[in-house]
């Protein structure tokens, strides 16, 4: 008893964090959910290029397989929506006069708004809505609202083919314009993509930001010139300062749905288009996604935690 009274304490010492960092880098060891440097990242994105796209398709595949008809729907609801606006405000309000080819306007209108609004949801809870998916596996992050984007790109397609029989019945040719569909599709799409990575980090954060949403996507809609001509709604209120139509026409969801709209519509001129659209188009998508894609990456080690 005494001599255990009398035992001096241990002297060891836990080794110092330097070397412990210093023995893991060693064995290649590295801190467990930690952020990969950008370039890393993007190799990995890349890699798993393969799972973006099917989950994007089965995602799309099982949206509507407990409907009746089932994927016509990806065709009806933009559809049906049109009907509605074209009630409202082609005929109520009357924002169809003075607008050539007001149902190929406003179907394409809606069709394209439809893409940028349901990316934008659907990037909201694309972590939040995903966590046992995020929790379980080991994969960049970004893969999901990227693959939520192109979901609603393919949908996108799909209701193209109802745009094009609208079109050729309301007597408008085809056209070599026509092509631009592909680079204003991409442009968009990348735009797309970067806000819904910007949404889906602060829904992460925030989950109540999805409730938010709507009334912001739908405010956002109507300063779009979804359902009338922002050219010609604007030059009728003299009172006006010039620079509220130049904003309005610059701002992203209208470039896209005018560009849109020039590449189908024949009688949709050049002169409907803001100075420099093209330029406006590409530095938008520059923007959003290059900034979208880095703000998302800078919380990698976050998601699913807490």
């Amino acid at each position: 008893m005494t001599q255990a009274l009398h035992t001096p304490p241990s002297t060891t010492q836990a080794p110092p964090e330097a070397d412990l960092a210093a023995l893991a880098a060693r064995h290649g060891l590295s801190v467990s959910g930690a952020r990969p440097s950008l370039p890393a990242y993007v190799r990995q994105l890349w890699a798993r290029r393969h799972f973006i796209s099917a989950f994007a398709t089965a995602k799309l595949t099982a949206q509507y397989s407990q409907a009746k008809l089932g994927q016509v729907w990806q065709v009806m609801n933009p559809l049906l929506n049109a009907a509605v606006y074209y009630f409202i405000f082609g005929m109520l309000l009357g924002t169809s006069h003075g607008v050539q080819d007001y149902i190929p306007f406003l179907v394409t209108g809606v069709f394209v708004w439809t893409f940028t609004q349901s990316s934008i949801m659907a990037g909201t809870r694309a972590i939040s809505g995903n966590l046992g998916l995020v929790r379980a596996l080991h994969f960049p992050r970004a893969a999901l609202p990227i693959s939520f984007a192109l979901q609603q790109l393919q949908q996108l397609l799909f209701s193209m083919a109802a745009l094009v029989v609208i079109l050729l019945c309301f007597g408008i040719p085809v056209a070599a314009s026509w092509v631009l569909v592909i680079p204003a599709l991409f442009l968009q799409f990348t735009f797309n993509a970067g806000v819904a990575m910007v949404m889906a980090r602060m829904g992460a954060k925030t989950p109540d930001i999805a409730q938010l949403m709507p009334f912001v996507l739908r405010t956002w809609m109507y300063a779009s010139g979804v359902m009338f001509s922002i050219t010609h709604v604007t030059s009728g209120h003299k009172g006006l300062p010039s620079w509220v139509p130049e904003l309005l026409q610059a701002n992203p969801a209208a470039v896209y749905i005018d560009l849109m709209r020039f590449a189908l519509i024949d009688s949709f001129h050049a002169t409907q288009l803001p100075p420099h659209v093209w330029a406006i188009a590409t530095g938008w998508a520059l923007l959003a996604g290059v900034g979208g894609f880095i703000y998302f990456w800078k919380a990698e080690e976050t998601y699913g935690r807490g």
